[in-house]
């Protein structure tokens, strides 16, 4: 038998040489046999989907508001949130589909954590079996509870482990020109909402939605762990999703001018507003502003507003992870600061309230 390469006499060794070790995973298969979905968390999803893409198609005329934690790194805070959500999905449904922002990793600008999956116990022990078969238990209680879920795609691994339980996906700012998210998102089966650029570029966007729709092949892993070329046919239920860049773009111009681009490429005109991040100036109490100037854009007929996301936790804030031994405040967010549940409610109920006499009705060109 030839030796390994790294057995083979040489200068040294040429790969692995900042690898300082690896560890097996169970496979997808393995994962989704031990954690099974029933029927009722898959009906949850076959639903959330196809309102999804009746919304983006101008069938249903409600928006679809992704609500939810900035990141997720308690599921009993979560999972609470969750049946607090369910309540409030029921009170608004006429008006709002309500999707639980279920975000399980966070890309990171320098370093930082790097979400549930990557390391779940919060202390840099990257346990990511353990982060897999959290996400995913957390995912099968949140659509038993009958409410739709979104994440964002970001390792591209990660989704054959999980995203049968997920409606919607995110690509986000800092990937949207990565090819490889391009090919991802090609392949999903979900709709997917591609962010502006962290300058504010929508082009990025509108070129990677472009680049989605169509047929790709590549590199993945299949259910059973082996490396799998995979060839996609190209995905067609996609938006774009501003949040803001070197200034906010929530106002009716920019988004027009998004509608614009889109146009003009031939793409679906629905455009989805991100009412955190620059365009709250990340401070969530301006959230309810943004929401309700969104929701004024939609009630405007030829509006390509498809619908807003909202960064919100149990409570108020946020919280940096702490050293040693310290205790997390419960239900605030270790990321992005999130507005409170209270507000949260307040806002939606109150501007369902207002959308009863302003009517999204014929809103959208069809």
């Amino acid at each position: 038998m030839a030796p390994s390469i790294h057995d083979r006499p040489g200068p040294g060794r040429l790969i692995d040489t900042h690898i300082a070790g690896h560890l097996p995973l169970p496979t997808p298969r393995q994962i989704q046999e031990l954690l099974p979905a029933p029927p009722a968390c898959l009906e949850t999803v076959a639903g959330g989907r196809r309102a999804i893409r009746d919304i983006l198609d101008g069938k249903d005329e409600r928006l679809f508001l992704v609500v939810g934690p900035c990141s997720i790194h308690d599921p009993r805070a979560a999972l609470e949130y969750a049946g607090r959500l369910r309540e409030l999905a029921d009170k608004v449904r006429g008006r709002f589909l309500l999707v639980m922002r279920v975000y399980f990793e966070k890309p990171r600008t320098s370093v930082g954590w790097k979400g549930l999956t990557n390391d779940p116990r919060l202390d840099g022990s990257f346990r990511i079996e353990e982060g897999l078969k959290a996400a995913r238990r957390l995912l099968l209680a949140v659509t038993r509870l009958g409410l739709p879920t979104a994440t964002e795609a970001l390792d591209p691994v990660a989704p054959q482990y999980l995203s049968e339980l997920v409606c919607w996906h995110a690509i986000g700012a800092r990937t949207i020109e990565s090819q490889t998210h391009r090919e991802l998102a090609s392949g999903l089966s979900t709709p997917v909402g591609f962010k502006n650029g962290t300058d504010g570029d929508v082009q990025a966007a509108v070129d990677a939605m472009r680049s989605a729709r169509e047929r790709h092949s590549f590199l993945g892993v299949d259910f059973e762990g082996r490396i799998a070329v995979y060839h996609a046919r190209g995905n067609p239920d996609t938006h774009v999703v501003l949040r803001g860049g070197r200034r906010p773009n929530y106002d009716r111009a920019s988004i027009r001018r998004c509608a614009d681009l889109l146009g003009a490429a031939g793409l679906r005109r629905a455009v989805m507003v991100d009412c955190s991040h620059a365009n709250s100036g990340k401070d969530p109490l301006r959230q309810p502003s943004v929401f309700h100037s969104c929701l004024r854009h939609a009630s405007e007929r030829g509006s390509p507003l498809v619908g807003m996301m909202v960064e919100s936790n149990l409570h108020g804030g946020r919280q940096d992870l702490p050293a040693g031994r310290g205790k997390l405040r419960y239900g605030v967010s270790v990321t992005d600061a999130c507005l409170g549940w209270e507000d949260t409610e307040r806002m939606i109920l109150g501007r369902a309230a207002a959308a009863r006499s302003i009517s999204l009705g014929g809103r959208r060109d069809k």
